[in-house]
């Protein structure tokens, strides 16, 4: 193949999770680009038709969004019946979707630890395991799973105060690993996606007046000392959807400006 062709997604469909803002949005957009269809789910349906209209427009693709809160089974089995009905093949999972919830660690509720659980690792194993089945019928696929930096360190109270996060992203690491070696036979690639600090709605927060501490804090534990944006997640997202890294699965790929390194 040419190398532009390894990046392309064209006849490609990409169902992705928490697909109507932030990350998700970045990646969506990638791969709408890079030529693929779209699935694109969230729980609450106005951000995710605002940017099926958006990615339609710009991109000339078929993006359909679908409500979904990945903790509930229901909900799962509903997008993948809409998906399939639409586009009768799923290609590419992207498990984006994620949730964060801040309290004092030594008083963050339990309720609250196992909601994080439910939407962070449960959720993302119950859509993975469904379709991987339908990908193994149809000869193959490619899922990729959203960690986080957070998920190889600890992280301080003024900076992050989601105890649970954190061994919730290290979940996912290992659960990539261990799909990745299980799927294999199947010719499905699992790997994921670790990104640092990025510019979006779940981080806004940083950059408020009142976190201006934790802010130069942050930036100065970044050796490129700037957040992620858009254009920093497409191609690492492209490059893992498409066959330009069709030889790689089970992998991690760290996207943080350095902060890791540090």
């Amino acid at each position: 193949m040419k190398l532009n062709d390894l990046f392309r997604l064209d006849g490609k469909v990409a169902l992705i999770t928490g697909g109507g803002r932030g990350i998700g949005k970045f990646i969506a957009t990638g791969l709408a680009e890079a030529g693929a269809d779209l699935v694109i789910t969230s729980r609450k349906m106005k951000n995710l038709e605002a940017t099926a209209q958006e990615l339609e427009r710009e991109f000339g693709v078929t993006v359909l969004p679908v409500a979904c809160d990945v903790a509930k089974e229901e909900d799962i089995d509903n997008v993948l019946k809409v998906a399939t009905d639409k586009f009768s093949h799923i290609d590419i999972l992207v498990n984006n979707a994620g949730a964060t919830w801040g309290a004092p660690t030594l008083e963050f509720p339990i309720e609250k630890w196992d909601q994080l659980f439910n939407v962070n690792v449960r959720g993302v194993w119950m859509l993975s395991q469904k379709i991987a089945a339908m990908m193994k019928q149809q000869g193959g696929g490619n899922i990729i799973n959203i960690s986080s930096i957070m998920a190889f360190r600890g992280s301080e109270e003024m900076m992050h105060p989601a105890v649970p996060y954190n061994s919730t992203k290290a979940a996912i690491n290992a659960l990539t690993m261990n799909l990745a070696v299980k799927f294999a036979p199947y010719n499905i690639r699992v790997n994921a996606i670790a990104p640092g600090y990025f510019r979006t709605d779940m981080m806004a927060y940083i950059e408020s007046p009142e976190f201006k501490q934790a802010y130069d804090v942050m930036i100065n534990l970044i050796p490129m000392r700037r957040v992620g944006d858009i254009d920093d997640m497409k191609g690492v997202a492209v490059f893992l959807a498409s066959d330009a890294s069709a030889y790689m699965t089970g992998h991690v790929l760290v996207n943080d400006g350095g902060f890791l390194a540090k």
